[in-house]
Order: structure tokens, then C-alpha cells, then sequence
């Protein structure tokens, strides 16, 4: 089937480093279908040679040796330009006009993807319909619509109502690039397709659950979006909730994607509500020091750029097991892991055995900036009576698979073409993510406690944290990237 991609928003930083890279990469894979034709729309004066040009400079940039002289000029050939301004609706029916011209038959496949700033989501989505570009009479329209999706429970119940006078919920694709790692991925076929996991994912034999996302760059020049923003609702809403559900849903019945999203919905209700003791005692808010000296952010700065919220899932599965939710920037390196902490054995009869929790065994997830998996277990130490030494296996999906891990978009663009909505969210699971975070986020910004906590650079965030994990009879696991990559690029 022919395809036709419109990228909104075509002269931003997105696009040329994420969108352009990924589809040149399939290109170059043989992975895009043939008969794909990409529109670019913005209001910067470009002709289809001059984008082509730009597009060619960024995605160089981005992958390096791989791009391919020839390989390049025949993918160039499929981009065209439309210049043009999302808030004027007179702008639509010659776009549409013009992609029309470009399709060589009526049942093209078009997907409309929104790079764009969030306050142009809705009169993109108005206009759309309203040059009857959304009419899936002849061929599927689909919509992709990048985070941040609203900005808090309300925003998002609007702007899924805007978008559903025009877009059916089975045309929307919600997009999380972090649901488009191979390990994420990866998750459910580690737990459901294998008996030596799924039986232990449960309360009798998991302790604790942690979800870290640190980064180590400080908010740099994202400090304007960042100050109205924060870490809850750049991180927690979206990436680590994903994460959470992901680890902690059932096995669906079908991996299909209406099977996958009601299980992962099923979670987010089974989220205990946050009363504002709840978030006294279960949350724990910190801000590097040089925060306030960031360009536009003022000097009485409360915004947090770290956050632990820890979360009870009220199920059969996880009932007494607590998720530890951590993110923060200007930390002590970059990487998102999942570590499912295992119990301490009923009875330890060898000398040496485990007597701290964080010796007991362990599995974690590393999501990035390598992708794979360690397992922790304890070993005898030769020669030393039965001394125990705690030991790791390690899983490298680059080593073990010896190919190209492709980039995140390179799937999830490639799933928008095909149809399969899997690892994009629905629109009741946007507003449940936004109905756990709204009450922490609240309590956060009138200043009551917890009190926001001041760390260092460099760093696993504020000391408190610490002491806050071992009040509760837990440490963090505070190790930067336990897998060895040596593909350290930004995402």
C-alpha cells in the first residue's frame, strides 16, 4: 500500500533529528514501504531542493557513515516541501491539493504527524478536518500526536475531545519514544515467554520495584518549558508510567493492541490514590543549585528537577509491593533502568549470605543508553571457605544480535504505517497517567511538604533521598550503566 507522511512543523529540531533520520534509516534497511511519499509543512520559505538539502546536513549529522551518497538521492527524491502556516485554515485545501497531486492513486495511506509546539495541536487538528483531510473514505488517516499531551488532567480531557471532533480514538497515535526501545519492548517477552520469570513477578517474591530515568545534563536551554513544566509532568506522566505499566500488567490474552493497552489501563486504576499525606510521606522533591541561575528561570525558583514518588498497585499481584518512580536531571550519568529487586531468602544457612537487601537477588532492565538485561545472583568465592560474592549475568542486545539496534522511531514510525496503535497510548490511559500525577503535582506547587531538597551536580539527586530509601529498609541502586555501551548519543 502507497503512504504519504505530512510532517507539521517540517523546519523544527524534531524532525530533522528524529523523523528524517528514522525514515532514512528504513530506507536504507528496505523496511519503507516503496510507494512513500514525505510532505514537509512549515512556515519557512524552503524549495523542495532547499529542504531536501537541509534534511540531508541534519541526518548526516545524525548517522554518520551511513549515509550513502546514492542511497540518500533516491530517498530525497520522496521528500517534497509545502510552505505553509498551521493556525491559517486557508493554508489546508492547498495543502491538500498538493499531496493529492503527489498520490498516485486514491487509497494512500496518509499520516499526519504533529511536531509541532503543544499550543497548535487543536487548530492543526480543526483544520484538518476542516479541508476533509481526516475522511477515511478511500484510505486510513492517521495523526500522530507527540507529548507533552495537555498538562494536566483537564488540559488533556480538552484536548482529546478537540481531537475527537475530527479523528476517531482508532486514527490517534499518542506517541512515547521510550515505548519504542528494544528493551521495552522486549519486557513482555521476558516475562511471558518465559516460565523461569513469570511465576517470581509477583508479591511473594519481589520485594520492591525501582524505575529510574536520570539524565546527566542540567535543563540547559529547555529552562523556559521546563519552569512550566517539571519533572513530574516531563517525566512521570509519560515515560515512567509507561514503564510501570508495562512491568506490572497481566499477560494479555492476544498481543494485540486493544489487549496490550486494556492491561496496561488496568494498572494505572489499580494506582492507590494520593491524598496529600500520601504525598508528604511517599514523594520526595529536589532542584539542582544552579537551577535558578539557568536562563529565564527565577530566582525563587521552586520547580522541581527531581522527584521519588513511590506508588502502591492495588491488585492481587502487587498488593505490599512498592514502585519506586525516580527522575532527575543534572545526575551522575544518563540512563533509564527498571530493577526488579527480588526478597531475601526465608533461611540463610551459609556464612556470608546476604544481609542487606540490595545483596539479595536482582533484575534489571536497562532501557539506556545500552539496551539489555543483568541478573544478579549470589556465587561462592573459590578458596574462601563459603564466603558468597554477588555475581551478574549480563544480556547486550548490540553483542548478542551483532546487527543495528534500530532508533526508536524507526519502529514506532514504521507501526503508524502499518496500523498497529500497540505501543502508542489510548486516550483513557493519557487521562488515568494524568489522574495519579495531578494530586502530587498540586500539593508540589502550593509548597507544602515534601520540602524541595537542594543537590548537587553530579550526583544521584538529594541526600534525602537516600535517607529517605533506608528508612524504609531499602537502598537505591545507584549504578551508572551496568551494561557497557559505547554509543552514548543523546536521544
Amino acid at each position: 500500500m502507497a503512504h504519504t507522511i505530512v510532517i507539521f512543523g517540517a523546519s523544527g529540531d524534531l524532525t530533522r533529528r528524529k523523523l528524517i533520520p528514522a525514515l532514512y534509516e528504513l530506507h536504507r534497511k528496505k523496511r519503507l514501504p516503496p510507494e512513500t511519499t514525505i510532505v514537509g509543512m512549515s512556515r519557512t520559505q524552503y524549495s523542495h531542493d532547499q529542504w531536501r538539502e537541509v534534511l540531508r546536513e541534519a541526518t548526516a549529522a545524525q548517522v554518520g557513515p551511513k549515509l550513502l551518497p546514492d542511497l540518500w538521492d533516491e530517498f530525497a527524491r520522496r521528500i517534497y516541501y509545502y510552505p505553509g502556516d498551521v493556525s491559517r485554515a486557508e493554508d489546508f485545501p492547498g495543502l491538500n491539493a498538493f499531496i493529492s497531486s503527489l498520490e498516485a492513486e486514491k487509497n494512500t495511506t496518509r499520516v499526519y504527524y504533529l511536531s509541532l509546539a503543544p499550543e497548535f495541536y487543536e487548530c492543526t487538528v480543526e483544520h484538518l478536518g476542516q479541508a476533509g483531510m481526516a475522511d477515511e473514505t478511500h484510505a486510513p488517516r492517521r495523526i500522530v500526536v507527540e507529548k507533552p499531551f495537555g498538562r494536566d488532567l483537564q488540559s488533556a480531557r480538552v484536548l482529546n475531545a478537540k481531537i475527537h471532533e475530527v479523528f476517531a480514538e482508532h486514527q490517534i497515535y499518542r506517541i512515547d519514544h521510550y515505548l519504542g526501545k528494544e528493551t521495552v519492548a522486549n519486557v513482555l517477552v521476558l516475562r511471558f515467554a518465559n516460565t523461569i520469570f513469570e511465576p517470581i513477578w509477583n508479591r511473594r517474591y519481589v520485594d520492591h520495584v525501582q524505575i529510574t530515568a536520570a539524565e546527566n545534563l542540567p535543563v540547559g536551554r529547555r529552562a523556559a518549558f521546563y519552569e512550566s513544566a517539571g519533572i513530574l509532568r516531563d517525566m512521570f506522566q509519560n515515560h515512567l508510567l509507561q514503564l510501570l505499566t508495562l512491568t506490572a500488567m497481566e499477560p494479555p490474552s492476544r498481543v494485540n493492541a486493544d489487549d496490550i493497552r486494556d492491561e496496561k489501563v488496568k494498572v494505572l486504576r489499580a494506582v492507590r490514590p494520593f491524598t496529600r499525606a500520601d504525598v508528604a510521606a511517599n514523594t520526595v522533591r529536589g532542584q539542582y543549585r544552579k537551577y535558578r541561575d539557568e536562563p529565564g528561570v527565577p530566582p525563587n525558583s521552586q520547580t522541581a528537577t527531581f522527584g521519588v514518588v513511590k506508588l502502591s498497585v492495588d491488585n492481587w499481584r502487587w498488593q505490599g509491593v512498592p514502585f519506586y518512580l525516580r527522575s532527575g536531571k543534572a545526575m551522575s550519568c544518563r540512563t533509564t533502568q527498571i530493577v526488579i529487586q527480588f526478597r531475601e531468602p526465608p533461611h540463610m544457612m551459609f556464612e556470608g549470605g546476604p544481609r542487606r537487601i540490595h545483596e539479595a537477588n536482582r533484575l534489571v532492565l536497562q532501557i539506556q543508553p545500552a539496551e539489555g538485561i543483568q541478573i544478579h545472583f549470589q556465587t561462592k568465592v573459590p578458596d574462601a571457605g563459603m564466603k558468597m560474592r554477588l555475581t551478574d549475568l549480563d544480556f547486550n542486545f548490540r553483542e548478542k544480535f551483532a546487527g543495528e539496534m534500530p532508533e526508536a522511531y524507526e519502529r514506532l514510525l514504521l507501526d503508524v504505517m502499518m496500523g498497529d496503535p500497540s505501543l502508542f497510548a489510548r486516550a483513557d490511559e493519557v487521562e488515568l497517567a494524568w489522574n495519579i500525577v495531578d494530586p502530587i503535582q498540586e500539593a508540589w506547587d502550593e509548597g507544602g511538604p515534601p520540602q524541595l531538597e537542594l543537590y548537587e551536580a553530579g550526583g544521584w539527586g538529594p541526600p534525602y533521598s537516600e535517607e529517605w530509601m533506608q528508612r524504609q529498609g531499602r537502598e537505591w541502586f545507584n549504578v551508572c550503566p551496568v551494561i557497557a555501551n559505547h554509543d552514548e548519543s543523546e536521544d
